[in-house]
């Protein structure tokens, strides 16, 4: 991924952070037919490995399950908040017309070589670790168990579980840095004068990257 230093996460602790709030990513390996993506919730196990280790499952009738090439490193791309910025929201524009549009986002990638696993008690370890996550939001969550014990073995059957040991990652907040503060506080305003929630969330996190710049003595 090409990362400008500026827009560089370098604080381990903040991607693994941003993987547990955007566990949704796209896995991408080499098969005997290409590339081949695929969309699905991860989980990411921190302690597992130097940079960590992602873990979900696929469909077992998807090809990358059984014609991924081991030889080839294979990737996994997570995305956060992002925004199209209007070259109108600087105050820059005024002073010297020096502007363009662009595009504030965050990403975070993640490269390993994969491990493939049909083991039914490691599956039903995955599946439910997953559950929880997720329905840990629900005010009566549902649980694994509370299907019958038959259907999940069935449902177990049709999945195949992915182990992606973490061999090096890379971390993106690409949110005007490179910018004036004068013109983040504008690109900011203008964000939340659109009332529109992904917006605001965009607006948030610049905020939050704003009181995080270390403050001259």
């Amino acid at each position: 991924m090409y990362t400008p230093e500026a827009f560089a996460i370098e604080d381990p602790a903040v991607i693994h952070e941003f993987l547990r709030q955007h566990p949704f990513g796209l896995f991408v390996t080499y098969t005997t037919k290409g590339l081949v993506a695929t969309h699905l919730p991860f989980l990411f196990a921190a302690d597992r490995g130097p940079n960590g280790t992602l873990i979900g499952h696929i469909s077992r009738a998807n090809l990358q399950g059984r014609d991924t090439d081991p030889a080839v490193e294979a990737l996994a791309i997570f995305s956060g908040p992002e925004t199209y910025v209007s070259p109108n929201w600087y105050p820059a524009k005024q002073e010297t017309g020096r502007v363009v549009p662009t595009w504030n986002y965050a990403a975070v990638h993640a490269y390993g070589t994969p491990r493939f696993f049909d083991d039914a008690e490691e599956l039903r370890r995955v599946v439910t670790q997953l559950t929880d996550a997720h329905e840990a939001v629900s005010r009566v969550p549902w649980k694994v168990t509370d299907a019958p014990p038959a259907y999940i073995d069935g449902q177990l059957k049709a999945i195949v579980g992915i182990e992606l040991p973490i061999t090096r990652i890379e971390g993106k907040l690409k949110f005007n840095q490179n910018r004036s503060a004068e013109d983040r506080a504008g690109v900011i305003q203008a964000l939340r004068e659109l009332n529109d929630p992904h917006k605001t969330e965009v607006a948030d996190l610049m905020t939050s990257l704003e009181s995080s710049q270390p403050q001259p003595d």
